[in-house]
């Protein structure tokens, strides 16, 4: 009996999707659950998974715009299962090696040599592991280039891994080229892109420009990050004190938090961060829920959370949905200063960017600090020019005595009652 693979419902007002990539070859046999394929949608990335158990029969290549409900493969439920349609494991136990003997060297050439023989017969040979597959997909390597070491000739994640390093080999001189070849925007891609234009035409933006001295962060990041990790199991990175300082801000000048809706301005009494993450599919954006009300080891959890599973492209829509602020590091890349485009319907953006020493004066005496330029473009139609720098100034005032972050205040004004 054969059943019918659907493309399911992804999201609220998403009627069509694209075949990112299939994870299973045509004619695989997959278990129930399995994924099989990658859907993007102009929102987020989703798994599709196998229904029932069977052999795999692909009905839509990869690339293809499909609607929801659209039948895009089918499985053959009847199908004997494979004799070697056993789990495989890409990272054998110390158990699957052969035994240290003085003779391991001629077992190890006669097992390759049985594995090869093998490997011409056995239905995995030459088929990438899901993990191997999104590797080669994103980096244009066919699967037919790459030898798999793994059990029955699986190309496993090291293999691709392998592949691609191998694939950006300078050492031999080659001809200029004056080829051009098209390639189709994704979903995804063509919504960056109308969001991005619509912000520059439908708002008021401007930007606004500081400097931090990072000096005090770094002090408090050597004298805590080993205890913060050995208690917490995560590290003390940069984007917790930028992301607390931005909250305790938020709360101060709320106009920043809030965005137009008509003629009515929507002030947020609560506080959702998003942060830009860059990943192979493109610019994701993921929201911190209640940032006002998390520790800092929280929002370095939730940070790496976010990263991972943008990276992964396994965020879901609601993952992404809502935000009413948003924090962009362009600093990894190496920027030295930007204008971030504002995250609509939100009001306003904070820019990081990279850390270099500069000369600085203290005490009336030039001394090298590191230092980093922070951006914050705003919506002027909401946000007058005294809240978006009083907001800004106030993040660097927070940043640079990270002690006051803790009540909102300075410890000694606490203690005299100021």
């Amino acid at each position: 009996m054969a059943i019918e693979l659907k493309i399911p419902s992804v999201g609220e007002s998403v009627t069509q999707v694209t075949i990112a990539s299939w994870l299973k070859e045509d004619g695989d046999y997959v278990e129930m659950d399995e994924a099989v394929a990658e859907l993007e949608s102009d929102k987020a990335t989703v798994e599709l998974n196998a229904e029932k158990s069977g052999v795999l029969k692909i009905l839509v290549a990869e690339g293809e715009d499909v609607e929801i409900g659209a039948v895009v493969a089918s499985i053959d439920t009847d199908a004997a299962v494979p004799a070697g349609a056993s789990p495989i494991k890409e990272n054998p136990v110390e158990d699957d090696k052969p035994a240290k003997t003085a003779n391991l060297k001629e077992d190890t050439a006669t097992k390759q040599d049985n594995d090869t023989n093998t490997k011409e017969t056995n239905y995995a040979t030459g088929t990438p592991s899901p993990a191997a597959a999104k590797i080669l997909s994103e980096k244009g390597i066919a699967s037919v280039t790459v030898r798999g070491t793994g059990k029955d000739g699986r190309i496993t994640k090291y293999d691709a891994i392998m592949a691609e390093a191998g694939a950006m080999d300078y050492s031999t001189i080659t001809q200029p080229s004056r080829e051009q070849n098209r390639q189709k925007m994704s979903n995804l891609r063509k919504t960056i892109a109308r969001r991005l234009v619509a912000a520059k035409n439908e708002t008021a933006m401007l930007t606004t420009f500081n400097e931090v001295n990072m000096q005090p962060i770094f002090d408090v990041r050597d004298e805590y990050k080993e205890k913060f990790k050995e208690i917490h199991g995560v590290g003390l990175g940069f984007m917790s004190f930028f992301t607390r300082a931005c909250a305790l801000a938020l709360q101060k000048y709320p106009k920043v938090n809030a965005f137009l809706d008509g003629d009515e301005m929507v002030i947020n009494d609560f506080v959702d961060v998003s942060i830009a993450v860059s990943s192979p599919k493109g610019l994701m954006v993921p929201v911190m829920r209640n940032v006002e009300t998390m520790t800092m080891w929280e929002i370095e959890a939730e940070v790496k959370r976010l990263a991972i599973k943008a990276r992964d492209g396994k965020l879901t829509i609601p993952e992404m949905t809502g935000g009413t602020f948003t924090i962009t590091n362009g600093g990894v890349f190496g920027s030295m200063l930007s204008t971030p485009i504002i995250n609509p319907p939100q009001s306003a953006i904070l820019g990081m960017h990279n850390i270099v020493d500069r000369a600085v004066v203290e005490n009336g005496q030039i001394v090298a600090r590191p230092v980093m330029y922070v951006a914050l473009s705003y919506d002027h139609r909401i946000i007058d020019g005294k809240e978006s720098v009083g907001f800004l100034v106030t993040v660097k005032n927070y940043l640079e005595n990270p002690r006051t972050m803790l009540m909102g205040k300075d410890p000694m004004d606490i203690l005299m009652g100021l």
